[in-house]
């Protein structure tokens, strides 16, 4: 059964979806079998794996208010060993419409529950707010990543999610684990960012992973050519990171890489 974990972070521009995509791929280039599930109205991961949002009829958006089977909406990507659940701009209005629906915070795990056996891995990328769309994707999630950049608001960002998740549990009656702050578009050569790396790792021990994603030119440039770093750039640091992440995954949860 699939190992289900969301991305998230309210900030946006952190390196969600970046992370989200390269994660996925690096994960099945490991051997696993992946579903990245894109749940952010903006669709940049379902555009980041070489899809076209306005011309895809059926998504994860249908499958959430009950319009559609999820395994209708799931398609291939050109990547082997992952699928995708995508997004439109049509996600944008679930948030209302699921105010009125019985259970409306379980409506996406209920959806991937039907999958989970198809799958080694189940990658969602969350959207940059705590609605209710969130909180679905968190619900549905067994552990939660959280991408962080390299400055001071961050701080204060991780401990409101930390926050916000054991709030969920407490609530929600969920078992949502957090596997790890995960630092991006990091610098080496700045002060600043070394700073505040310490820094994260001093307030959040066992928190933090021990991969940090570099700020890289490549993984800025590959969604827009539709592709992820191991496909766009594969010698690049970007990929060597993220790499390097995938495999930090597969150690915490004890699966072999053969």
């Amino acid at each position: 059964m699939a190992r289900i974990i969301t991305l998230c972070n309210q900030k946006g521009g952190v390196g969600k979806s970046t992370s989200s995509t390269n994660l996925a791929a690096f994960l099945a280039a490991l051997g696993q079998k992946v579903l990245l599930v894109d749940f952010d109205p903006q669709a940049n991961a379902t555009s980041g794996m070489g899809l076209n949002p306005k011309r895809i009829e059926t998504s994860v958006y249908h499958a959430l208010i009950g319009k559609a089977d999820v395994k209708n909406a799931i398609t291939k990507t050109g990547i082997l060993g992952v699928d995708i659940l995508p997004a439109t701009s049509a996600l944008a209005g679930a948030g209302v419409e699921l105010v009125d629906m019985p259970r409306r915070e379980y409506k996406l795990k209920e959806a991937l529950d039907t999958v989970r056996l198809d799958y080694d891995f189940i990658i969602i990328d969350s959207p940059p707010s705590l609605g209710l769309l969130t909180i679905n994707a968190l619900t549905a999630a067994q552990k939660i990543i959280i991408p962080s950049q390299c400055e001071y608001y961050a701080l204060e960002g991780l401990a409101d999610l930390l926050h916000t998740i054991q709030m969920i549990n407490a609530n929600l009656k969920t078992r949502v684990g957090v596997m790890g702050a995960l630092l991006t578009m990091y610098d080496r050569t700045s002060r600043l960012h070394r700073a505040v790396a310490k820094e994260i790792k001093r307030k959040f021990p066992g928190y933090v992973f021990d991969t940090v994603i570099p700020r890289n030119v490549s993984l800025a440039e590959a969604p827009s050519y539709g592709k992820t770093i191991l496909h766009y750039a594969p010698y690049s640091h970007g990929a060597k990171a993220y790499r390097s992440l995938a495999q930090e995954i597969l150690r915490m949860e004890e699966i072999r890489v053969v």
